[in-house]
């Protein structure tokens, strides 16, 4: 018997089905591309209207929910994403078998709250100046890295589906714990968002008394201040939630502000030319974008056959940030034991083999074709 609710009859046997649950920028964003791959997308937000109009811009197949969609995205504000994806887990007549994620930007409260093995925590590092629907794009996730945080609790069939329908949709898929990943987005996405936002409110209010100021706003200040033109309205949910991670970092950059200002103020021109090229070097340094290496190796892992140890590995790899391109869990019918497989830059198999075997692990690597 189907457990399709009406929104999902009249699909044509084969298709792949999802539900996006909140159709803003991001659950719009996810719409467009899995639909472009094929998929059947159902989507539903609180705000009725905003899903109509999801719909009528083409993001969406249908309104409402799909019992019978095999991954559902919680893209909702992260202070209710924990309760939603609980709530869809917990749903009477879902598949049984059925994966949810979410795309929250902090991830230990919303991980905290949801602990069954068919939860996956994640974060789509990607946005757009464009709030809302209006900023919809299906190539939005294209060289974005996802991060995914998987748990000793994480169902290892419940990942590997993530992780790849999120490779199909371009996206490079990032595994860290939710802790690490916290303090890491505190660093390079919620201090600058601050910063960027405290810069542009003290330009405005110089503006108010130099009318020419905001004239002589050239690239670099552009630039330095463009995400403060984001939405305002996640922020207060994203502070609270990392509001630990987010002032021992502000109090690292209050602390390197205080002693450029020194240094400014003592006309220290070694020191402030030592900082600057510091920053100089590490700035080109960053990665352009992921791009797939020309020669992968296989790294097989026999793992005894319980929960965690693919949260373990993946993790591992993270840390040395190392992408995995592929990943795949053989279970073996004779006994408690498994193969996981994993797919790397053949460059780097090496690095990770050693860290695996220094968590206790066996690993072989063969180079693919």
């Amino acid at each position: 018997m189907s457990r399709s609710s009406p929104t999902g009859q009249g699909v044509p046997p084969g298709t792949r089905r999802a539900v996006v649950i909140g159709t803003g920028l991001i659950g719009g964003s996810l719409g467009a591309a899995l639909r472009q791959r094929g998929w059947h997308v159902t989507g539903d937000d609180l705000d009725a209207g905003r899903a109509r109009r999801a719909l009528d811009l083409g993001l969406l197949d249908a309104v409402g929910d799909d019992l019978d969609a095999e991954i559902v995205f919680v893209a909702t504000p992260s202070a209710i994403a924990g309760p939603r994806a609980a709530a869809v887990l917990a749903q009477p007549g879902r598949r049984p078998d059925a994966v949810v994620t979410d795309v929250s930007s902090v991830k230990a409260a919303v991980v905290e709250h949801v602990t069954h093995p068919r939860f996956v925590g994640g974060h789509p590092m990607a946005g757009s100046e464009q709030a809302g629907l209006d900023g919809a794009d299906p190539d939005l996730f294209v060289g974005a890295s996802w991060v995914l945080t998987p748990t000793a609790d994480t169902d290892e069939g419940a990942f590997a589906l993530v992780a790849a329908v999120l490779a199909d949709l371009g996206a490079d898929v990032v595994a860290l714990t939710p802790a690490d990943h916290d303090r890491l987005v505190a660093v390079v996405s919620h201090v600058p968002h601050l910063v960027a936002a405290t810069l542009m409110n003290a330009a405005s209010k110089t503006a108010q008394s130099h009318d020419a100021l905001l004239r002589l706003a050239a690239g670099g200040f552009r630039d330095m201040t463009r995400v403060a033109a984001g939405q305002p309205s996640i922020w207060p949910d994203i502070c609270a939630d990392n509001a630990a991670a987010i002032v021992d970092e502000l109090d690292r950059v209050l602390a390197d502000l205080a002693k450029v200002r020194d240094q400014v103020a003592a006309v220290d021109r070694a020191g402030i030319l030592s900082m600057l090229q510091a920053a100089s070097g590490a700035r080109r340094a960053l990665p352009a974008g992921v791009t797939r290496p020309d020669r992968l190796a296989e790294l097989r892992v026999p793992v005894p056959d319980r929960q965690g140890v693919l949260a373990e590995m993946t993790t591992l790899a993270g840390d040395l940030g190392i992408n995995i391109y592929d990943i795949e869990i053989a279970h073996s019918a004779e006994g408690p034991r498994g193969v996981l497989v994993l797919v790397v830059d053949a460059q780097r198999a090496g690095e990770l083999r050693g860290a695996i075997a220094g968590h206790g692990h066996a690993c072989t690597v063969a180079d693919l074709a």
